[in-house]
């Protein structure tokens, strides 16, 4: 870790009559990330917003340590908890949380009580453009657009020059292209500051475009982490799976293995269609699971040959449904396939429920998961 950095080894544990969560959960973690943006990706339920409450302060861990460019903000040995408006930590919410009595400016303004009224408003005033909303500097939140509040509710969070900026799905309800300018706005800001940023997204798209690193946290533990594409295009384990968009996951038996040809064959459940995928540790007739992304799976309407793909299986096309310019199949293989085509292919192979079809997955697509 940098000495700009942010290290988190903390242990705090819900009992089964937490008002917030009805059973009994655990948040374990261990990390440190360097100045710029870490993704923190997992399944609802998995911790995400306890870790950052952690961070600010607004939830106090059993035991552990948090450290933030050397200093410490919490050390449960030595009973250190330093409060949150003393541990220069930016903390933008989902519901943003506005003041909604206030205008723009009185919002930003909020976190520079100290500070005489004249810096207050020159540095309000400062941050609101350069985040594109000075004109909106005397309206309340209920006047202004859901990106313009966005905006001021990211000025208001980063005027006190924070050391650490937490970000909770603040920019879930926007459009792209509005969440594009936003985020880019955010980067400008940070090129100068370099300060860590944890940015809670459900986003694939945003985890592999904006993260510098990626953090994958299940029911309170971290599961994978590393740079982005390496986590979510193949990932080891199936919640990761699940969270990179394989659509389809199978439970399969090691029907054969060919060393030789660094592959091995899988029966799909109990059917009888066999998969080719890559060979992993493992022996014959030991029970694994298989993920396929819909969108690496071909289909065709007659069986297809001269292909370099090694899995051809037949079935029967059983739904599709339009899911905006992109169409979700199902066909019936003896399990069941999700298969995303374009509005073009579905149109061009004339496909119905009820067509006798052709999928083609080539062997590297299967990717073997760990449980």
């Amino acid at each position: 870790m940098s000495e700009s950095g942010l290290k988190v080894a903390v242990r705090h544990e819900f009992g089964r009559n937490a008002a917030s969560r009805p059973e009994s959960f655990s948040l374990q973690v261990d990390f440190s990330i360097d100045p710029g943006f870490t993704i923190l990706f997992g399944p609802s339920g998995a911790g995400k917003t306890t870790l950052l409450d952690c961070i600010a302060g607004l939830a106090t861990p059993q035991e552990g340590c948090i450290t933030s460019s050397g200093r410490k903000l919490f050390d449960s040995r030595a009973k250190l908890n330093v409060p949150p408006q003393r541990r220069s930590v930016g903390y933008v919410f989902q519901e943003l949380n506005l003041f909604p009595y206030m205008t723009a400016t009185e919002n930003v303004e909020y976190g520079l009580f100290k500070l005489p009224l004249a810096e207050r408003c020159r540095l309000a005033t400062a941050i609101l453009a350069a985040f594109g909303v000075e004109s909106v500097a005397r309206r309340r939140p209920s006047e202004i657009s859901g990106g313009e509040r966005q905006r001021v509710a990211l000025a208001r969070a980063l005027v006190t020059d924070p050391a650490v900026l937490l970000l909770d799905e603040p920019l879930a309800a926007l459009d792209a292209a509005t969440k594009t300018t936003i985020l880019e706005d955010l980067r400008a800001w940070n090129r100068t500051r370099q300060v860590p940023i944890l940015y809670v997204t459900h986003s694939r798209g945003e985890a592999f475009a904006l993260g510098e690193r990626l953090l994958v946290l299940e029911n309170g533990r971290i599961v994978a982490q590393g740079a982005p594409h390496e986590v979510l295009s193949a990932p080891l384990q199936e919640t990761v799976a699940q969270l990179a968009g394989f659509e389809n996951i199978f439970d399969v038996t090691v029907d054969s293995q060919h060393p030789e040809r660094g592959t091995m064959m899988c029966r799909l459940g109990p059917s009888q269609v066999l998969l080719e995928t890559p060979l992993v540790r493992s022996q014959v007739g030991d029970g694994l699971r298989v993920g396929v992304r819909a969108g690496d799976v071909l289909l065709a309407v007659a069986p297809p040959t001269g292909l370099s793909a090694r899995n051809i299986i037949a079935g029967s096309m059983t739904s599709l449904q339009q899911r905006d310019v992109m169409v979700q199949a199902v066909v019936d293989c003896g399990v069941s396939f999700q298969v995303h085509l374009t509005l073009a292919a579905r149109d061009d192979l004339r496909l119905a429920p009820g067509n006798k079809v052709w999928l083609v997955v080539k062997t590297y697509s299967c990717q073997v998961l760990r449980p």
